[in-house]
């Protein structure tokens, strides 16, 4: 590896140490029915933010609540305390389409219909109102 590429890997992972997030790949639902999931918390106190997901009647709502515990935790084991009641906030959230895995379902005359089984990865970042100002 040359030394631009490895000044620029140790300057990534040096920015990623200061910042609190989760991932969850491969979800296997499509990305606009999770977007209106994520869109639901975009912003919102972490507190206010599970409460919405525990009660929304989406399916995806469920394995984005596992992943906002998850930022939730890697917060608190970096600073190696508990968060506080309205301390964490959802700071980015967002929804990169994943692998697609491509079916046939029979049709009339024949003929097969293509079908698309859509995933998706999401990605949750986590922060105190403070250190964003």
């Amino acid at each position: 590896m040359g030394k631009r590429k490895k000044l620029a890997a140790e300057a990534r992972k040096a920015a990623l140490k200061t910042q609190y997030f989760a991932k969850l790949k491969d979800v296997p639902s499509s990305p606009r029915k999770m977007r209106y999931v994520v869109d639901l918390i975009r912003g919102m106190e972490v507190n206010r933010a599970l409460g919405t997901l525990r009660f929304s009647k989406k399916a995806a709502s469920a394995d984005v609540e596992k992943l906002l515990r998850s930022a939730i935790a890697n917060w608190e084991q970096k600073n190696e305390r508990k968060a506080e009641d309205g301390e964490l906030f959802v700071t980015r959230v967002f929804v990169d389409e994943g692998a697609t895995l491509k079916r046939m379902r029979p049709a009339p005359q024949g003929r097969g219909y293509r079908i698309r089984k859509r995933s998706n990865h999401i990605t949750l970042y986590v922060d105190t109102k403070n250190d964003k100002d």
